[in-house]
């Protein structure tokens, strides 16, 4: 049976990225790039229309900043699932974007393997986050940037979870390693995002509209 098709637009200003990222999206069987915006702007006319299952989101964009732009869509289409993927390493900037809704956080240099999975992980309900950024949430922790709070929150499997992200190891080496399965993982990585970055939309829109 031939899978069902899912479509992704992109929103980043630098042509060459832009059409690169579409280039590999469009060499996979099952997913279709439907637009490529400049701008978070055209962003905001074109993929309301369109209605895609995932954007893949830069955050350095001109005018209109990234974080605030998927604020504004995640208002108009909750259930689009957006992927951060930029240059940038920076904890504020990775905390404002999940904050904002953005449901995962890669960098550019990730390999198109990587990237191309990320997509797949997202539609299929899961979080993506490299391990880069995992390094960087727990960062966050030790610095005491996130309150006491949402830290006593996590589980126990949640920060195992997280703390073998941040290793290097991969959902299904993680899943193998705690016996359990690769869907278990990404619902922890789910709740994971949930309990430390859960924000409402109208409120991420007002506190991030400036970042980029």
């Amino acid at each position: 049976m031939k899978k069902p098709i899912v479509t992704i637009a992109l929103v980043e200003d630098s042509k060459t990225t832009r059409e690169g990222f579409e280039t590999i999206i469009n060499l996979e069987e099952d997913l279709r790039c439907v637009c490529a915006c400049p701008t978070a702007e055209d962003a905001l006319k074109q993929i309301p229309r369109l209605q895609p299952d995932v954007i893949l989101m830069d955050i350095q964009l001109p005018n209109m900043s990234g974080v605030e732009c998927t604020a504004r869509l995640k208002q108009i289409l909750p259930s689009v699932q957006i992927i951060m993927v930029t240059v940038y390493e920076d904890p504020d900037r990775i905390f404002s974007a999940l904050r904002a809704g953005a449901c995962g956080y890669l960098l550019k240099r990730s390999a198109p393997e990587q990237i191309i999975a990320a997509i797949r992980q997202v539609e299929q309900g899961g979080a993506p986050m490299s391990g880069e950024i995992a390094r960087k949430v727990i960062a966050q922790f030790q610095h005491q940037t996130v309150s006491n709070k949402e830290l006593e929150n996590l589980s126990h499997r949640e920060k195992e979870v997280l703390e073998l992200i941040a290793t290097g190891f991969s959902n299904k080496q993680i899943a193998d390693r705690l016996s359990v399965s690769v869907d278990a993982i990404r619902f922890h990585l789910k709740n994971i995002y949930s309990k430390l970055l859960g924000h409402s939309r109208t409120e991420a829109a007002l506190n991030f509209k400036n970042t980029g």
